[in-house]
C-alpha cells in the first residue's frame, strides 16, 4: 500500500472520525478494498481505539435479500439488532462509513417492497437515532470499487479505472500531500466563510438560474451556517464528510416556494435519478418529474411526511475543486460538493444557535425538518444567482455566476 493511501486512512481515523483513546469504532464497508479497510482499522487502533468492528455489506447479497425475502422478513428488526442499537447508544462508538458501491447496483429491484421494509423498520430504529443525535463522531469517505470506477471511467480497463478513481478520490479529499495539515487549513477557511454568512442574519435565500430554477427558501430565525469540522455535545471535534466543500444550513420547514431543477444525477438506493424537477408550495414538493428514475423519485418523496420537505441548503462555489476536475462521480459524497445542493428530508439540529441548550423536539418545533431520509441533490450552475434577504429586509447578493459574491 503506497504512502498516500496509508495517509488517507490516517486522515479518516484522526481528522474525520477523530477516534478518542479507549473509544470503540464501527466501520461499515463493501469488500472492494479489504487491504485499505485493514489499514484503516490499524490507524484507528493507533489513534487509541479500544476495539474496531467491521460491518461488511455486499450489494449483490443485498439485492438477493430484497428479491427473495418476504416483505415480513425484510421488514423485521431482530432482538439482537435492538440490543446492539441499545448498546451502541449507551457506549457511543465512532462510526466510519466507507463508500465504494456500484451506482447502478440495485437496478431492477422492487423499489416499493424495499421502501415498505425501510418504513416498517424505521419506527424501531428512530428512538436510538434520536438518542445519539450530536453525541458521537462519524465520518463518510470512499474507496474505489471496480463497478463504480468503470462507471466513472467507462473507456478504461477495470484496473486502470480503479487507479484513476483512487487518484480522483485522493485529490478531492485533499489527501495528496500532508492531508492532516491540509484539512486543518480547509476547516479554518470554511469557518471564516460561515462566520461571514452568519453575520448577515439571513432569513431567506432566493435561487435563480437560466435552466428554470426560481426558488425561495425561508430560514429559521436563530439558525446558523455550518461547514467543515463539527463538535459533539461533549466537545469532540470531527469532520463528518471527506471530502467536503459545503457551507450548509437547515431551512425552516414549510417555507419554500417555486421550482428547482437538478443538475447532476442523484444516486439513491443503488439507482440513479436523473434530470428532475421539483415544485414547492408551502414548503412541500407538490409536483415532480425525472427523465430517468421518475418512479424511484416518487417513491423517495413518499417515504414519510417529511420526505417532501427540505432539510438542508448547501452553498458550494461552481469553481470548486471537485467541479474543476470535470468528473461526474455518480456518488453523492463527491457530486454534492461540486456545486450548490439542496437536501430533501431530515434537517440538522446543530444548525440551531446554542442547539446544545435545546432538546431535539424543541429544535424540530423551531422548524428543523424530521424524516427518515436525507437525500442531497445538486442544483448548482455556472449562472446560479442566490440573493439573501436579511432580518432587516435588505437584499444581499450571496452568489453570482455560480460563485460566492461576498
Amino acid at each position: 500500500m503506497n504512502k498516500k493511501i496509508r495517509e488517507y486512512a490516517r486522515l479518516i481515523a484522526t481528522v474525520g472520525a477523530n477516534v478518542r483513546e479507549g473509544q470503540a469504532v464501527i466501520i461499515r464497508a463493501q469488500p472492494d478494498q479489504p487491504e485499505f479497510i485493514a489499514e484503516l482499522c490499524e490507524q484507528c487502533y493507533k489513534a487509541g481505539a479500544s476495539e474496531v468492528t467491521v460491518d461488511w455489506e455486499y450489494m449483490p447479497v443485498s439485492r438477493l435479500s430484497i428479491k427473495y425475502k418476504s416483505l415480513e422478513t425484510l421488514s423485521a428488526v431482530r432482538g439482537w439488532e435492538v440490543e446492539r442499537m441499545k448498546y451502541n447508544a449507551e457506549t457511543l462508538p465512532a462510526r466510519i462509513y466507507i463508500e465504494s458501491a456500484d451506482p447502478d447496483g440495485l437496478c431492477g429491484i422492487d423499489d416499493e417492497k424495499n421502501a415498505r421494509a425501510t418504513q416498517a423498520r424505521y419506527p424501531i430504529i428512530k428512538p436510538f437515532s434520536d438518542q445519539t443525535e450530536n453525541k458521537y463522531q462519524w465520518c463518510i469517505a470512499a474507496v474505489p470499487g471496480k463497478a463504480w470506477a468503470k462507471k466513472v471511467f467507462p473507456g478504461e480497463t477495470p484496473s486502470r479505472a480503479v487507479s484513476l478513481l483512487w487518484d480522483a478520490i485522493l485529490k478531492a479529499s485533499r489527501a495528496e500531500s500532508d492531508p492532516v495539515a491540509a484539512w486543518h487549513e480547509h476547516d479554518r477557511y470554511l469557518a471564516e466563510k460561515c462566520a461571514l454568512l452568519n453575520s448577515l442574519s439571513l432569513r431567506e435565500l432566493h435561487y435563480r438560474s437560466e435552466n428554470g430554477t426560481d426558488l425561495k427558501v425561508g430560514l429559521i430565525e436563530n439558525s446558523l451556517f455550518c461547514g467543515g469540522a463539527e463538535k459533539t455535545l461533549s466537545g469532540v471535534v470531527y469532520n463528518p464528510n471527506i471530502p467536503s466543500e459545503e457551507i450548509f444550513i437547515s431551512p425552516k420547514r414549510g417555507l419554500a416556494e417555486g421550482v428547482v431543477y437538478s443538475t447532476r444525477p442523484l444516486s439513491y438506493r443503488g439507482r440513479l435519478i436523473e434530470n428532475f424537477r421539483l415544485e414547492f408550495k408551502d414548503g412541500r414538493v407538490v409536483s415532480s418529474h425525472a427523465e430517468k428514475g421518475d418512479d424511484l423519485l416518487k417513491t423517495m418523496l413518499r417515504m414519510d411526511e417529511g420526505a417532501s420537505y427540505l432539510g438542508e441548503c448547501a452553498l458550494i462555489p461552481f469553481d470548486s475543486p471537485i467541479n474543476a476536475s470535470n468528473l461526474l462521480f455518480y456518488n453523492t459524497l463527491f457530486d454534492e460538493n461540486a456545486s450548490c445542493h439542496l437536501a430533501l428530508g431530515e434537517g440538522f439540529s446543530n444548525t440551531i444557535k446554542d442547539y446544545e441548550k435545546y432538546t431535539l423536539d424543541e429544535c424540530r418545533k423551531m422548524g428543523v425538518n424530521e424524516s427518515m431520509i436525507h437525500e442531497d441533490f445538486m442544483i448548482g450552475t455556472r449562472d446560479l444567482s442566490i440573493a439573501g434577504r436579511t432580518a432587516g429586509g435588505e437584499t444581499v447578493q450571496i452568489f453570482k455566476n455560480g460563485n460566492f459574491a461576498i
